[in-house]
């Protein structure tokens, strides 16, 4: 789980309900004492479900962010798609909790139950209208199963990789070239938000699939602590809003890279291809400005003098140490070595 949080029986019982009732289109769902619980159900009075939207906006708050289990298909095993709503206007907090918590909601409920998630933030998004715009901006396809997903992901950061640099950098406003899961671009795009400070997001690849998935979302870890709360049992990349007071936002989002000696010859093939493409996704897709990258083989290498104060490391960048916006990373020293 990305959150710790899981879902009650409350919900499992209600979304069971859900499945089984012919007079039901949608449940609503959200967080409270880090449990994901069912707050209300919505009734079915339409074969059309587009015609049905419209009974959700006297539930949806400008402020609150709530999840809609909304049935689209009676009768098919997957017809149903999970909504999170998460309006602009609510608290920082709350929306890396529920954009870090997506995928566990789907996971404990039956992911296969699910067509389709949704990341919508604002109302007019859930009406006919708003639907039919989502999916012809979209272009919905057929999904592709897990597999397909992740061996075609993969090949392509392959492919990207051993063009080097230069073309790389000539793809930056194509697709998502890695396989990606729920809630990693939301997680991502929260860094940058106003007043997130200290938050450290680790992603990780989840194999056989290789799909790049939300490892974890931690709040208010100082430097001294980012090498402890990162995993050293297996590669992750992180990404940390590392509080800057020279910074005009108050924070430097640094890219980290770990690969533990211990980490198994496919891990290490697999992260190495994939690093570049991952910090495209977050400057691309979630609008992250990287400040610095570093790469290191155990986190505990990650002390407070290595991830510095990231913006302020930009002025050194002509002492022999490769930082953002060079391609490189920084590979800091080892400890007793500096």
């Amino acid at each position: 789980m990305q959150s710790g949080i899981s879902a009650s029986e409350e919900l499992q019982t209600a979304f069971r309900a859900l499945v089984s009732a012919d007079d039901q289109r949608a449940l609503l769902a959200s967080i409270q004492n880090e449990s994901l619980i069912p707050t209300t159900t919505l009734p079915l009075t339409s074969t059309d479900f587009t015609l049905d939207l419209h009974q959700l906006h006297s539930h949806l708050s400008t402020t609150q962010a709530t999840y809609i289990l909304l049935k689209t298909h009676p009768g098919e095993p997957n017809g149903y798609v999970a909504i999170t709503y998460v309006p602009n206007t609510a608290p920082v907090r709350q929306k890396m909790l529920f954009a870090s918590t997506r995928l566990t909601l789907v996971r404990e409920l039956g992911i296969e139950r699910f067509r389709r998630t949704v990341f919508v933030t604002e109302r007019e998004e859930l009406t006919a209208e708003g639907w039919r715009r989502g999916e012809e901006s979209e272009g919905v396809q057929a999904p592709l199963t897990e597999e397909e997903r992740g061996l075609e992901g993969v090949k392509e950061a392959e492919a990207r990789e051993s063009q080097g640099t230069g073309g790389r950098r000539g793809h930056v406003s194509s697709k998502v070239d890695v396989a990606t899961g729920e809630g990693v671009v939301e997680a991502l795009r929260l860094l940058g938000e106003e007043g997130c400070r200290g938050t450290l997001v680790q992603l990780k690849y989840v194999l056989p699939d290789e799909t790049l998935q939300l490892d974890s979302s931690t709040d208010n870890v100082q430097p001294a602590d980012v090498s402890s709360a990162i995993t050293a049992s297996e590669p992750r990349y992180s990404f940390y809003s590392h509080p800057s007071p020279s910074s005009e936002t108050g924070t430097s989002i640094l890219f980290i890279y770990t690969c533990p000696a211990t980490s198994k010859i496919k891990e290490r093939m697999i992260y190495s291809t994939g690093k570049s493409w991952t910090r495209t996704v977050a400057e691309r897709d979630a609008g992250l400005t990287i400040a610095k990258s570093l790469e290191a083989t155990e986190p505990k290498e990650l002390d407070v003098d290595v991830l510095g104060g990231g913006a302020e490391q930009k002025e050194e960048s002509g002492r022999g140490t490769p930082v953002a916006g060079t391609g490189g990373f920084a590979r800091p020293k080892r400890p007793g070595r500096r």
